[in-house]
């Protein structure tokens, strides 16, 4: 027994593991990959560890770089924020994990990571990455990557540990970290690599789509490795990548469509009703409002449930939140604004106008979330720099009111008064001129950095050109609505629904890794 007198010992820190890959001594022999899928059981086609390797240089000087790439073990994880059920969670020790069962597969920590180093296990649907084996490191062993290298380029130790080989390399050599400007502060440290594999964009994409001893990844969903401009004056072009997929597909850039359009029918008829220009009884704001409100909401979540990859896990996001992340609040929102629509329906039945005007106070704000709170969800795709648009949330405020007012539209034309008609034309006019705005001002000046510029010329020049330019014009027709007249409604709503899909497609189209 220590005596009273003196002081107990205090116990010992946790420690923070970090790890080093020394590019310089790197063979390139992916022994690393096939002993990290052997441990960890990785089915094929999918890796938490890949090599990646890009030619530098001209013949006769040429050489080729190679780089270990996998999971960053950020002190500040965009992944763990995203994640609606933590199923992607920190340790004590600051190693990132996932619990697989934890996982609804929605694919947010995906789109999250700067790093591309997570996927979807095809075998059990849910989130997988490297975790630097934290299953061997508990039992006093070492990774299975550092165990199989043969020149012993990765090693792997305690950052808090000022004698560990990890911490006197990354105090004393020169080391780097991939994507600093993220503010991640990753804990896995590249010696000696070369900037043409550190930074994704400033290697060339291979001829024809083809890599040494394997052909790439293709379909709709491929991210072609390289970019059609490198980011880089250095001769370099990749000869050796793994597929990169796009984590959300066509049913994200719906479900912002749907959900503009809940917000807008309800918001639009109250408006009308503040402003005096209809009477409570009309039955626009009575019976259309809720219905097709609860109608466009019903089938958002019918499309975000059916993105995950665990459909039927949906319900932990109520049940276990994660409250950082924007899906959770955002599925809190869209049950509540769900909510007042149901209670406004049966007010209707009832003709209840009292309970209806009550109802506004919640109601409005509910549907300006309901819009809004996807830009702030794009936001948390730390990854997609094209989504980082600080004009996002009132972009879409405006697709509100202009889907809104284009749908209540035709059914104006009998169930309102004229005054009401030559209002929605107008708001259907004025809401795509903005729109029409915002969409040049977004693609038109300059992009702060070299992703959002290439997410952007895909958007305007490459693959997604034939939904973006047909969607400007179905939208600004939609300018001449109020001379024109209702017909052209459903020009715009397409319009829209086109933009959508190519900027949230565009945005996921530049290679991470």
């Amino acid at each position: 027994m220590v005596p009273a007198s003196q002081p107990q010992a205090s116990a010992a820190p946790s420690p923070r593991w970090g790890k080093v890959i020394d590019q310089s001594t790197c063979i390139g022999c992916h022994a690393c990959t096939t002993a990290c899928k052997s441990e960890n059981e990785v089915p094929v086609g999918v890796s938490r560890t890949f090599v990646k390797s890009v030619d530098v240089g001209e013949f006769p000087a040429a050489r080729r770089a190679f780089q270990v790439t996998r999971c960053n073990q950020c002190e500040d994880a965009p992944c763990v924020r995203a994640c609606p059920t933590a199923a992607m969670h920190q340790r004590p020790d600051g190693i990132v994990d996932v619990d697989k069962n934890a996982c609804i597969g929605c694919k947010a920590c995906i789109a999250a990571c700067p790093y591309d180093a997570i996927f979807i296990n095809p075998d059990h649907h849910a989130a997988e990455k490297c975790n630097f084996c934290a299953h061997r490191l508990d039992v006093g062993l070492e990774p299975a990557c550092v165990t199989v290298c043969p020149t012993q380029s990765i090693y792997v130790g305690d950052l808090n540990d000022a004698g560990s080989r990890v911490a006197q390399t990354v105090k004393r050599d020169v080391v780097n970290v991939r994507k600093p400007e993220k503010d991640t502060r990753p804990k896995l440290f590249y010696k000696a690599a070369h900037q043409a594999t550190l930074d994704p964009l400033a290697a060339r994409g291979p001829e024809a789509g083809l890599l040494a001893w394997s052909q790439s990844f293709q379909g709709e969903r491929a991210v072609a490795p390289g970019a059609a401009g490198a980011n880089s004056s250095a001769a370099a072009r990749i000869s050796y990548d793994h597929p990169h997929r796009m984590p959300w597909d066509w049913r994200v850039s719906a479900y912002t469509w749907t959900k503009n359009i809940a917000s807008g029918v309800y918001l639009i008829p109250l408006l009308l009703v503040l402003c005096g220009q209809m009477p409570a009884g009309n039955a626009l704001w009575q019976w259309l409002a809720p219905i097709l409100g609860g109608v466009f909401l019903t089938i958002t979540a019918v499309l975000l449930i059916s993105d995950l990859d665990h459909p039927d896990r949906f319900w932990m996001i109520l049940t276990r939140p994660q409250w950082h992340s924007w899906l959770v609040r955002g599925g809190v929102i869209l049950i509540a604004y769900g909510g007042v629509l149901a209670i406004h329906f049966a007010a209707s039945l009832f003709g209840d106008h009292g309970l209806q005007a009550v109802l506004m106070w919640p109601g409005a704000p509910l549907a300006v979330l309901c819009s809004a709170y996807t830009a702030f969800l794009f936001a948390q795709a730390k990854a997609r720099d094209l989504w980082q648009n600080p004009l996002l949330a009132p972009h879409l405020l405006v697709q509100a009111a202009l889907t809104g007012a284009a749908v209540l539209l035709p059914f104006s034309l009998w169930l309102a008064p004229q005054g009401v008609v030559t209002i929605l034309l107008w708001t259907v006019g004025l809401a795509s001129l903005a729109h029409v705005l915002f969409v040049w001002v977004d693609a038109v000046l300059p992009h702060a950095t070299a992703h959002a510029r290439q997410a952007a010329a895909q958007m305007t020049r490459g693959r997604y050109r034939v939904f973006f330019w047909p969607a400007l014009a179905l939208c600004a027709s939609g300018i001449a609505v109020p001379w024109v007249g209702a017909w052209l409604f459903p020009l715009t709503l397409a319009g829209v629904l086109a933009h959508e899909h190519a900027r949230v497609q565009a945005g996921q189209s530049v290679p991470l890794a």
